[in-house]
């Protein structure tokens, strides 16, 4: 079964989204907090009807729904405005295959027809009488009454879904939400409790109990408990014993600690740790399913280890749908750039394969770093060479008192024939996004070079219109003078051309003294224009 799309109303950070994937493979990027668990955590619970591990009944909670519909409804009813409770929808739309037919039908938001499956969180209208009097005065409604919600799960066709009676398998995989109790890991328990056989399990607990059993009888346990029962005085007239819990309820998983090389496994390095949890994951529950989710998987990773686990995670996810999010551009250029889903924080996405062609091929010969940079980024900046980097750097520096990545803004240099291939990017995805440039002595030409994006909003170019001074570093001499030029660079050119020349031929190695210099270097306007 393969997952083909996914519609989201009012879950999380969504309150209206639609995402399609791969048959195979889509890995999502993009920055913290744009959504990309809360994706896979959507996914995940169309298809499995559990959050955090359990039926979603019992997980109910206000803060599931996107607070933005939440203030609405509040503030509505503040306003004497009554209007319908918040209503929580995930539908997975399905590729037509013949074991999915008996989902088929219409009872969609988007009301194709289709197989898929509906899942929704909504008022139970069992409660209206107590959610009359709950509303009686608006001023006191703090949040949403979860009490009085239900969850409905069925399948595009109004039959009602079942763990039993849906045909897909999910795994969810996320090494980093893993919590250690009681001095053992649960993930790793559950999944070798998966791996046994239930004889081996039953061994396993009678020797659990025969070991518990056998700490009481100890001779030192046998004197403390008689000494207890010496000084006891009047707190019972019961004999009072310490011993260790055999009841069915305390078992081994709960207490039994996992070793690598003699060291208990809560202990070893979080890479060692995720590498295993997502190793047993991949060997376990990913066998039998359909539809594998993987969050991060380079988490605490070094580049070797995170080699063999990609290689891993591609064998064992073999003929299988794989939903992946990542920040490693590693990870995607192993799994493959074609299958790259950008993501951002306006919930807007964009599939390299909408790119034109000459446009994907260049992205995918690149190592993906700078991709992955500018989508990062919350306000980008392109420029052509490592000395234009430098001396946006040092305006930035001069301007706010620090660099420009401590505000989120990250200066990237790419090849001045491949700007625009980066702005068809930014336009598919509506990111803001600014590029520094030269006017190599010709307005015109530059000006038809980016026609295309002149009219949109989040695309700014920055260029200086003095067709005298073609490039960075005469736009540089323009601002300053020979005697600071001189001094900053710690040479004695006596003209302008000598020292364009010279600045010319050293480009890094005087925008790095420029950057810094303590001198009050004056930068060109264009430039100090872009960091604003």
């Amino acid at each position: 079964m393969i997952i083909e799309k996914i519609v989201i109303e009012n879950y999380k950070s969504f309150e209206h989204f639609e995402l399609s994937f791969s048959n195979d493979i889509s890995i999502i990027v993009g920055d913290n907090e744009v959504g990309k668990t809360t994706l896979l955590e959507a996914i995940n619970l169309g298809l499995t009807n559990r959050i955090n591990d359990r039926n979603s009944i019992y997980e109910l909670t206000p803060y599931l729904f996107n607070t933005k519909v939440v203030d609405n409804y509040i503030e509505s009813l503040k306003n004497g405005k009554k209007i319908p409770l918040p209503k929580i929808v995930i539908e997975l739309y399905l590729k037509e295959t013949e074991d999915v037919q008996a989902l088929r039908g219409s009872n969609n938001i988007k009301k194709e027809n289709s197989p898929g499956i509906h899942l929704s969180i909504q008022f139970n209208e069992a409660y209206v009488d107590e959610y009359e009097k709950y509303i009686e005065d608006p001023n006191e409604i703090k949040t949403i009454p979860i009490e009085y919600y239900e969850v409905k799960w069925y399948s595009f066709a109004y039959n009602s879904i079942t763990n039993r009676s849906i045909p897909i398998n999910c795994t969810y995989i996320d090494t980093s939400a893993i919590k250690l109790t009681n001095s053992t890991d649960k993930y790793i328990s559950k999944i070798i409790n998966d791996i046994l056989e239930d004889k081996e399990k039953a061994q396993l607990s009678l020797s659990y109990r025969k070991l518990k059993e056998s700490f009481v009888a100890e001779e030192s346990i046998s004197s403390i408990n008689k000494r207890l029962n010496m000084i006891k005085g009047n707190i019972t007239n019961k004999e009072l014993a310490v011993a260790v819990d055999i009841s069915a309820k305390t078992n081994w998983e709960s207490a039994l600690t996992s070793y690598l090389d003699e060291v208990p496994f809560n202990y070893a390095g979080q890479g060692e740790q995720s590498s295993i949890k997502m190793r047993l994951a991949l060997e376990t529950q990913a066998q039998d399913s359909s539809v594998i989710l993987i969050e991060e998987p380079e988490n605490h990773l070094s580049f070797s280890n995170m080699n063999k686990l990609i290689e891993g995670i591609s064998s064992k996810c073999s003929g299988k749908q794989l939903i992946l999010t990542t920040h490693s551009t590693y990870v995607v250029n192993k799994l493959g750039l074609e299958n790259l889903i950008l993501f951002n924080k306006n919930k807007k996405t964009m599939e390299l394969s909408l790119l034109k062609k000459d446009t994907q091929k260049y992205f995918k010969k690149l190592p993906g770093y700078d991709t992955l940079r500018m989508l990062l980024s919350q306000n980008p900046i392109l420029c052509e060479g490592p000395s234009d980097e430098l001396i946006i750097q040092k305006a930035y520096l001069n301007q706010y008192g620090k660099l420009p990545i401590e505000d989120g803004t990250d200066v990237i240099t790419v090849k001045g024939l491949s700007f625009k291939r980066f702005l068809e990017i930014a336009k598919l995805l509506g990111k803001p996004i600014k590029v520094v440039t030269d006017n190599d002595g010709n307005i015109e030409a530059l000006k038809e070079k980016y026609k295309e994006y002149e009219e949109i909003n989040n695309i700014n170019i920055f260029y200086d219109i003095d067709t005298k001074y073609k490039t960075l570093e005469p736009q540089i001499y323009k601002v300053n003078n020979l005697k600071i030029l001189n001094k900053v660079f710690g040479i004695n050119k006596t003209s302008e051309d000598d020292m364009i020349h010279y600045m010319t031929t050293n480009k890094t190695e005087c925008a790095l003294k420029i950057f810094e210099s303590k001198e009050d270097i004056k930068i060109p306007e264009y430039i100090q224009d872009a960091i604003k």
